[in-house]
């Protein structure tokens, strides 16, 4: 049995109509969560392309456990914990390099005032985007999903399955390497 989703559900019952294999029902849940799912890869893998696969392994999990979704938790946590959890198992699987040749080569480009107001906050987001990548998986995946997603220590804690304790330590722990990070002089200019 099919649900019609032209009719207003709930997504408790999208979600057993999908563990019960409805196709539609899993695609309306597909294309209601999917960029969560892949903003929150992107944040924590750094490349749209590992973004773009982890998402999808994400999906391809959530399709096989979905049938083991109690609804202890919120939706959100649950498919929240799965995506943190592969897209930091993909970390441990491969090591994510970027490379930034054309943002280098378009900022040398740039020659103006404003140009140069530009590149300076284009180095300042790459800069912070490299010191978020330099953390820990641990540290860097509580770091995005405190102050970048704005979770509470409660809800990360639940979606981790660590400690609030935990979590917060790892928050503190991580602001002050980002500090050291951002504010160590440049390899070659030290004096």
């Amino acid at each position: 049995m099919s649900l019609d989703i032209a009719q207003p559900i709930s997504e408790w019952q999208l979600i057993q109509a999908s563990a019960a294999g409805d196709e539609q029902a899993f695609e309306h849940l597909y294309r209601h969560y999917s960029r969560r799912v892949y903003s929150l890869c992107l944040r924590i893998l750094g490349d749209p392309t590992d973004a773009e696969d982890v998402t999808q392994e994400v999906f391809l999990q959530v399709y096989r456990k979905l049938k083991t979704f109690r609804g202890d938790s919120a939706f959100t946590t649950w498919l929240y914990r799965l995506t943190v959890n592969a897209a930091l198992m993909h970390l441990r699987k491969s090591t994510v390099r970027h490379e930034q040749a054309e943002d280098d080569e378009q900022i040398k480009i740039m020659t103006d005032h404003a140009a140069r107001e530009r590149r300076n906050r284009v180095l300042d987001r790459l800069a912070l985007e490299r010191a978020i990548q330099a953390l820990p998986p641990g540290y860097r995946a509580v770091f995005i999903l405190h102050d970048v997603e704005g979770y509470e220590h409660e809800e990360i804690a639940r979606m981790l399955g660590i400690s609030v304790g935990t979590t917060k330590s790892q928050l503190h722990k991580a602001r002050l390497r980002l500090r050291q990070i951002l504010t160590a002089p440049p390899k070659g200019r030290e004096q």
